[in-house]
């Protein structure tokens, strides 16, 4: 995830998704997630605390500020690039599970902030303008 200015997802060169303040989230699946894990990651996106309080310490999260989230469905992130020169993506969930999962992170975000997302399967161009830059990768099992 990334604390953004704005970001924003175009597919096929119309805007289908954006944001001001708050975050950019890309989502991976794997194989073994299920919606408990689902549930957990959309927990701590919002109650991560990377925003700077008053002063100036990473101490408020995306709820404390009242900041979007734009949830990203990217597969990619599950490749294992351990060896070779092409990634394989074996660890990756399936496509309908990963699907699911991903409704699951943003239905659950949803209840707490203003969730945009991009679309499950879709060639989406995704601009943001980081802030910071501030960027962490968060799992929600080991």
């Amino acid at each position: 995830m990334q604390r953004v200015s704005s970001a924003a997802v175009h597919i096929d060169g119309a805007e289908v998704a954006a944001i001001g303040k708050g975050l950019l989230a890309l989502i991976a699946v794997e194989r073994g997630d299920g919606e408990a894990q689902a549930a957990r990651l959309a927990e701590r996106v919002v109650a991560y605390r990377i925003f700077a309080d008053a002063q100036g310490k990473m101490n408020l999260s995306l709820k404390d500020v009242g900041g979007e989230l734009l949830a990203v469905p990217q597969f990619t992130l599950a490749a294992d690039t351990a060896s070779g020169l092409r990634p394989s993506f074996s660890s990756a969930a399936a496509p309908a599970t990963g699907e699911a999962l991903f409704a699951k992170f943003t239905e659950k975000a949803a209840q707490v902030v203003h969730v945009a997302t991009g679309r499950f399967g879709a060639d989406m161009k995704v601009s943001l303008v980081n802030d910071g830059p501030v960027t962490f990768w968060l799992q929600s099992r080991s």
